[in-house]
């Protein structure tokens, strides 16, 4: 029995996009909780907790984006061509962010607040747009069989604003957390304290999406709700809610590392029932991973180079997360 590429593929370019949201999740989370903290030497702490890696933490988007274009060419160009707006907006939000890091540090005291703000910036715009793009994705993309047939604007609905408002609260909550585990005294109090309340906003967020996307779409209504697939399912939100719960108890007794741990979880949870909501789909709602692959040649000549490179990018993230552990302190600089 061979191979099945397009299914190997999937599962790398999924694989991808996890490792991204997680890793440049609470990288862009730290840049939109630039706007809750002003104390100059706290803003150098919470940009020196990320500094060694927040560049190596995209390496992710970049594998996820070029696995798409060689496993599943015409996927790329179609939902490319739909969500070109938002992804443009997110392009331009990772420069502003990207420039704002190295600049900072060497500007004069009287200019560094023009980078805190292309930081804060740059880190709503990509945040938002990648949660609009989001949705506009769970929404669905107009396709005729070979390529986007709909409009410039169908992404811009009233669901997918609120999945970029949701995304929002996702990555402040990893940022607050990230910085708890980084960071000490007043600082690591102030992120237990915003910590709670980014939550609530979080769980409620999932919890309005969990009811909106089955109302709005019916497939993925028939998914979920279908017997004996909720009996299947039925331990992903109550997972959410265990979650929730223990996090709760984690803030209150001022764990330092488990609510990042436990962020994460919540971050897995809601990335599966994307999954349970769309699989095999890949130009929602119709075309399945199979229906839109490249030849089996090309498929297979890509694999082979992206099995080569792969444990090299796990190795040297793993590697750098470990020279650079431990609680960043002030006085500590990386530029």
């Amino acid at each position: 029995m061979g191979i099945d590429l397009s299914l190997t593929w999937a599962i790398i370019i999924m694989f991808g996009v996890m490792m991204y949201v997680v890793m440049d999740g609470f990288d862009l989370g730290i840049g939109l909780l630039f706007l809750r903290v002003h104390d100059e030497q706290d803003r150098d702490i919470m940009m020196n907790t990320v500094a060694p890696v927040w560049d190596g933490n995209e390496t992710w988007l970049v594998l996820g984006g070029a696995g798409l274009f060689a496993a599943f060419p015409l996927a790329y160009a179609v939902v490319l061509e739909a969500l070109a707006i938002p992804l443009i907006v997110m392009l331009l939000g990772l420069i502003f962010r990207g420039v704002a890091f190295e600049f900072r540090f060497k500007a004069s005291p009287e200019r560094r607040h023009v980078w805190d703000k292309a930081f804060i910036g740059g880190s709503l715009l990509a945040t938002a747009a990648q949660g609009v793009s989001l949705g506009a994705y769970i929404q669905g993309i107009a396709f005729d069989g070979s390529r986007f047939s709909g409009g410039a604007l169908d992404w811009l609905t009233p669901f997918s604003l609120f999945c970029g408002v949701g995304l929002l609260f996702a990555y402040a909550l990893l940022g607050s957390t990230w910085l708890i585990m980084k960071t000490e005294g007043a600082l690591q109090q102030r992120m237990y304290r915003i910590t709670k309340p980014l939550m609530l906003g979080l769980l409620l967020m999932i919890a309005l999406v969990s009811v909106w996307t089955p109302l709005a779409y019916p497939n993925i209504a028939a998914r979920w709700f279908a017997l004996p697939n909720l009996l299947w399912f039925l331990p992903v939100p109550l997972l959410v809610a265990l979650t929730g719960w223990w996090l709760w108890r984690a803030i209150t007794y001022q764990d330092n590392a488990l609510p990042f741990v436990l962020v994460l979880g919540l971050v897995f949870l809601g990335y599966s029932g994307l999954g349970i909501s769309l699989w095999p789909t890949i130009i929602p709602p119709d075309a399945s991973i199979w229906q839109v692959a490249a030849p089996a040649q090309s498929q297979g000549f890509a694999l082979v180079g992206t099995l080569f490179i792969l444990p090299i990018i796990l190795m040297y993230t793993a590697w750098s997360y470990y020279v650079f552990r431990g609680k960043v302190k002030p006085g500590d600089a990386y530029h």
